[in-house]
């Protein structure tokens, strides 16, 4: 069962999560996961929640982001279509909740979806989802305004995704297509209409240690409730494609430093880690996460959830909800 969120453990410093990042000695590091793993303990026990996503509209989005595919100055060859049905949304969320994940998102590009006919139909399946199906219906729509907000609110959302991507220093490297305001903002309005919120980052941009820091102290002064810790999987035809890799260490160093500033928050890993953390993916739990992403990601695969599941059980967790 899940802890109560309140605690008096409001986690580490910037300047103590620094020099953890800076750690070079592996029996230092793995001492660092054991402080780690205590905390997330404390906040989820022995559980791991799921969740699910469906590429909703793919490509053809204005956005210049450098990491992803579907941005307008990526040729990456990726499948590019408009909004999918409410009955296929409604579909794969069944099949989510059949296939363990507690929390379904629907995940649209571009710089934000459509008022009128694009959101009133997301609206709808979320309607059909929060009462026909056991499982919570999310949703990653762009950068949208409190009155969509709370319009999905009404149609039975439960939580709002919004990445902030990196840190502020270094966001107008990776996009320069919008400012930083707008993505704290989305998130701030979130809020303001009532809903959970899940906000993170990508890991691996070019971002200097220091930048991932200040990522996640931005994400700890928003109180946000879910992180979604990336990593990035450098995708042909994108200005990222060359990028070297984060090593194992690396990632999981990123996830110990995340549970140890945001104690009480689920940090929740997600795309890039099969590529990332390899024949290390088990150790994301000794680092501290809690939930983690199964199935496929926006353009790229994941691994048979089958794997995933019994890579839960063989860690000694079980599935759970998260908050």
């Amino acid at each position: 069962m899940q802890k109560n969120r309140q605690s008096e453990n409001a986690g580490i410093s910037p300047e103590q999560a620094l020099k953890y990042l800076e750690l070079e000695d592996f029996s230092e590091v793995v001492c660092l996961f054991g402080k780690a793993y205590e905390q997330k303990t404390r906040y989820s026990s022995d559980t791991v929640s799921a969740c699910s996503i469906i590429n909703a509209k793919c490509g053809s989005c204005p956005e210049n982001c450098a990491f992803c595919a579907q941005s307008n100055r990526s040729k990456a060859k990726i499948d590019v279509y408009p909004l999918v049905s409410v009955e296929t949304m409604v579909v794969q969320a069944r099949k989510a909740s059949e296939q363990g994940s507690g929390r379904y998102g629907i995940v649209t590009s571009g710089r934000n979806v459509r008022k009128g006919k694009e959101l009133d139909q997301i609206c709808r399946a979320v309607s059909i989802i929060a009462g026909d199906l056991p499982i919570k219906p999310c949703a990653s729509l762009g950068i949208l305004d409190l009155e969509s907000l709370k319009q999905l609110k009404g149609a039975g959302l439960t939580r709002y995704h919004h990445n902030l991507e990196t840190a502020e220093s270094y966001f107008k490297v990776i996009c320069s297509t919008r400012n930083y305001k707008d993505q704290t903002d989305t998130v701030r309005n979130a809020k303001k209409a009532g809903l959970s919120v899940c906000s993170g980052g990508i890991f691996g941009l070019g971002e200097s240690k220091a930048q991932r820091v200040e990522l996640l102290e931005t994400i700890r002064e928003l109180g946000v409730d879910s992180v979604p810790v990336n990593f990035l999987n450098p995708i042909p035809g994108t200005p990222l494609e060359n990028m070297k890799q984060l090593t194992p260490v690396e990632c999981l160093k990123i996830i110990a430093v995340a549970r140890l500033m945001l104690p009480n928050t689920n940090i929740r890993i997600c795309g890039g880690r099969e590529c990332n953390l390899r024949d290390f993916q088990s150790w994301i739990f000794l680092a501290g996460a809690d939930a983690v992403m199964i199935g496929g990601y926006l353009v790229t695969s994941g691994r048979d959830v089958k794997l995933d599941l019994q890579m839960i059980r063989d860690a000694g967790m079980r599935l759970g909800t998260d908050n």
